[in-house]
């Protein structure tokens, strides 16, 4: 049951990057065993709304990522950072260490996040234990999913039942950190047209950084009902429940680089630098075929989340003149969020004259409902939210009581300072229409164009100010696609994209911003994309995101002046089959960019980013995967002045087949036991990477 069968050509073409195609019977009956054929060719659009209609990877003009369960599995991932380690024109950014943040070529995002499809903006560290799939698109996507996606999304495809198959898979791991965790996914099927899942993890958190500690819990019930050969409706309900700590990492020096020496030191509160989040989502879906030419489906999505953070940071440090001592700030940070979202679309093939029509028509509706209020920290000694306190591992300070540097008792109060209490609402209705026109065999013609209505209410309860603002824009969508050979495409496309002024989170619009223009995102891309016939696929994409911001006049409060920045890059990569037992996956990105003064470089940019993975399969039953990523160095801040390394880590991997229903496996990280850091947030907040350690799991089903 374990014997290694290769990779295909068409199976390939499901992973553009970040994949490992080490497709055994055992991963395919544990997990997606019919849907990963399904997605080899075609983006999993037969039950999600990600490209909207089924497109062959080939023929979509953009450039993406796919990444299945099975290449989660064998590649021991378990975060989405690990994910994008491993994935060309995107990297990682801190997240302020309570949440996702993707900087998606040279364009920072927490809320550029979906489920099936469908937004999901609350800012948490999103897992993957229920996943059929992780999708990741670059480039703006304002006509596939709206506001936002400025410099591209990643979509989560989730699990759902399979109808006629009962099966249970089950998978546990523990780490040398001290970490553990387990996941069980329960197929059951109730009928010949109807099937449950149920698919639940645990995970206690623990890593290299002291007073790191937390767990995650999910539990996420499925139900898959065949209501007529042509009518297919999914339920689902998920809960989330979880909880850690808050790491915002070290200081930079006088060199503007991180001071190695504080490598050891968290810069934090044991006690009070705390994440949590309590969500219930719930999602519904149909899909009904008229005919062979004509589909619908139709979503329906609430989700409820209750997200607290906590912490203190370094925001301040001299090196040069006072060493031994840091500035800390803090504050405590409340959201509540209820989203609603309905969404439609109608998908028909038809033909005028010589040419074949692809159209998609749809509609979306979103309300939600947003309370925030952030409290800084006060501390009795300054009567400010910044204290000094001598740099020690250690330092002199727990549940907000301490010792300041100049040896003074200092108390912090977390219910004094009130920086923002606001109550959102949000109201957004969205129209589009997207015509792919097969003009001949091998030229297809792409074009679309999405409206959106965008409406927000802010009550500002701590100013008792009120701000409403309704933006309408047009995002359009062009591509070209031109196939000189079946298994080798190249296009072209342009596509545009906004952001509102009340930002990713819509906190408020205060100031000037509710009298501002939305940013305007556009992006031109062209690429190749090849399917060669020993089993080995080539993409390529050059591309440039523009910025459009408008901003009140310096010289005329009542005129506007339109800020401009750019990035520009290139992407590559190549995986497939060396030889039968020798799967590789490689990927390089060049990115470069200007700030709106042309004079300074966007910060978390790194001009060189390379990735490499090898799987090679010694026997039948055994495994041996090693890899690399290298991030170029980038700076932390807008100025330039904080500089982040560059870094190469060195990953392996080894499993072997006990039997047909049992594995083991072992994943080792930063081989090499290199001292780098990742990502940053701030000045002086960069985070420290894991050194080496290792994950070893067991897998299997019964």
């Amino acid at each position: 049951m374990f014997k290694t069968t290769s990779c295909s050509a068409a199976t390939l073409l499901s992973a553009l990057a970040s994949s490992v195609c080490v497709s055994t019977a055992f991963a395919q009956d544990t997990a997606s065993e019919d849907v990963i054929i399904a997605t080899a060719q075609v983006l999993y659009t037969d039950q999600v709304n990600a490209l909207k209609s089924p497109t062959p990877i080939l023929d979509v003009p953009q450039s993406l990522s796919i990444v299945t369960a099975d290449e989660i599995s064998v590649r021991g991932f378990d975060s989405v950072g690990q994910i994008i380690d491993y994935t060309p024109g995107v990297s990682n950014s801190q997240g302020e260490g309570h949440r996702d943040s993707v900087v998606f070529r040279g364009v920072r995002s927490t809320a550029d996040f979906f489920i099936d499809g469908v937004r999901d903006d609350v800012q948490y560290y999103r897992p993957l234990y229920n996943l059929e799939q992780v999708e990741i698109l670059r480039g703006p996507n304002a006509l596939l999913f709206g506001r936002g996606g400025t410099g591209g999304v990643l979509n989560r495809v989730t699990k759902k039942g399979q109808i006629a198959k009962s099966f249970t898979g089950y998978q546990a791991s523990f780490d040398t950190f001290g970490g553990f965790g387990g996941q069980i996914d329960h197929n059951a099927a109730i009928s010949e047209t109807a099937a449950v899942r149920v698919n639940a993890m645990y995970e206690s958190l623990n890593n290299h950084r002291d007073f790191y500690e937390g767990d995650r819990i999910g539990f996420n019930p499925t139900a898959r009902i065949e209501v007529t050969p042509n009518t297919t409706v999914d339920l689902s309900y998920e809960y989330a429940d979880h909880e850690r700590f808050i790491d915002r990492g070290i200081p930079t020096g006088a060199d503007g680089r991180p001071v190695e020496a504080f490598e050891e030191i968290v810069f934090g509160d044991a006690d009070l630098n705390r994440t949590s989040l309590q969500a219930h989502l719930l999602r519904a879906s149909v899909q009904h075929k008229f005919s062979d030419d004509l589909k619908a489906n139709v979503s329906v999505f609430y989700g409820d989340y209750d997200k607290f953070y906590g912490n203190f940071y370094a925001s301040g440090y001299d090196q040069a003149n006072t060493p031994d001592v840091v500035t800390l700030d803090g504050y405590e940070d409340q959201t509540d969020r209820q989203n609603f979202i309905l969404s439609g679309n109608l998908i028909g093939e038809a033909d005028t004259g010589s040419l074949h029509h692809t159209i998609v028509t749809g509609a979306e509706y979103i309300s939600t409902s947003s309370d925030q209020f952030r409290f800084n920290a006060f501390w009795d000694t300054t009567s400010d939210d910044n204290e000094i306190f001598t740099v020690q591992r250690p330092l002199n300070l727990l549940e907000g009581v301490g010792v300041n540097a100049a040896g003074a008792p200092t108390t912090n109060d977390f219910t004094v300072d009130l920086n923002d209490n606001t109550r959102v609402g949000i109201d957004v209705f969205s129209a589009y229409i997207q015509d792919e026109i097969a003009i001949s065999d091998m030229l297809d013609v792409i074009i679309g164009l999405r409206f959106d209505s965008f409406d927000i209410d802010v009550n500002n309860a701590a100013a008792n100010e009120r701000r409403s603002r309704k933006d309408k824009e047009f995002s359009p969508r062009l591509g070209l696609v031109f196939k000189p050979q079946e298994n080798i495409s190249l296009y072209g496309s342009y596509s545009e994209s906004f952001q509102p002024r009340s930002g990713e989170q819509f906190a408020n619009i205060n100031g000037n911003n509710d009298a501002l223009d939305p940013n305007i995102f556009t992006n031109l891309e062209a690429g190749l994309k090849w399917d060669f016939a020993n089993g080995l696929s080539f993409t390529a994409a050059l591309f440039e995101i523009e910025q459009e911001s408008p901003v009140i006049s310096d010289t005329n409060a009542e005129s506007f002046d339109v800020i401009e920045t750019s990035i520009t890059g290139f992407e590559a990569q190549l995986q497939g089959q060396i030889t039968p037992d020798w799967f590789v996956s490689a990927g390089y990105s060049y990115l470069d960019g200007k700030q709106a003064n042309g004079t300074l470089r966007p910060r978390e940019l790194p001009e060189h980013m390379v990735s490499l993975w090898n799987n090679y399969q010694v026997t039948n039953a055994f495994g041996l995967g090693l890899g690399l990523s290298y991030q170029d160095e980038s700076f932390v801040n807008n100025n330039n002045s904080a500089v982040l390394p560059s870094y190469t880590r060195f990953d392996a991997a080894a499993y072997y087949d006990v039997s047909d229903d049992l594995r083991v496996q072992v994943n080792v990280e930063n081989l090499t036991d290199t001292l780098y850091f990742p990502s940053s947030h701030s000045t002086h907040q960069v985070t420290v990477g894991a050194p080496l350690n290792a994950r070893f799991t067991v897998s299997g089903r019964f």
